[in-house]
């Protein structure tokens, strides 16, 4: 793996001494883990029905360093027919994420917004070809607004957290 630290340097290096500007950048991606299964073969390529699709994803983060976070993007698709499951595919698609002079609510957005997008791409060619050499035809995904989603969930938490707290001229339980 290339030297984190380097690559940081060369994302934040900057004209006229600016060293304190805000930066970030992918510094590697890679796949973490995949899995297909293909339970029904060779039946299912029989199989003449509409197929279903399911495709969820998640977006976690783990903190490497003060500066690089791994941002992790789980896609699972699974294809099933009135005759079964015609496939499953896991994929667990990783981009180290290199960031320097941000404030936290914009390391946040980055984290859970930007970098999945900037990973999406990838893993949407891993999925799509993992479909292919388990003898389907390719899986294209769909493109996925991850900023819209980011602020959705936002604005859920938001909501929540104001329906928890007591309403105006309600006692607080607090002594």
């Amino acid at each position: 793996m290339a030297d984190e630290g380097n690559v940081l340097s060369n994302l934040g290096s900057a004209p006229n001494g600016a060293d304190n500007q805000p930066v970030a950048g992918v510094i590697s991606q890679y796949v973490k883990d995949l899995s297909v299964e293909n339970p029904k073969a060779p039946d299912s390529f029989n199989w003449r029905g509409q197929p279903e699709m399911d495709v969820q994803f998640n977006i976690g983060a783990n903190k490497v360093s003060d500066e690089v976070t791994e941002v992790e993007l789980k896609i699972t698709a699974t294809s099933k027919t009135s005759e079964g499951v015609a496939y499953i595919v896991e994929l667990s698609y990783c981009g180290l994420i290199g960031m320097r002079n941000m404030p936290d609510e914009q390391i946040h957005a980055f984290t859970y917004a930007e970098a999945p997008r900037l990973l999406f791409p990838f893993a949407r060619r891993v999925i799509a070809d993992a479909v292919r050499d388990a003898g389907f035809a390719p899986l294209l995904l769909d493109p996925i607004d991850f900023n819209g989603l980011y602020l959705q969930q936002l604005a859920q938490r938001r909501s929540e957290e104001g329906a928890q707290a007591p309403a105006a001229g309600e006692p607080s339980g607090e002594a």
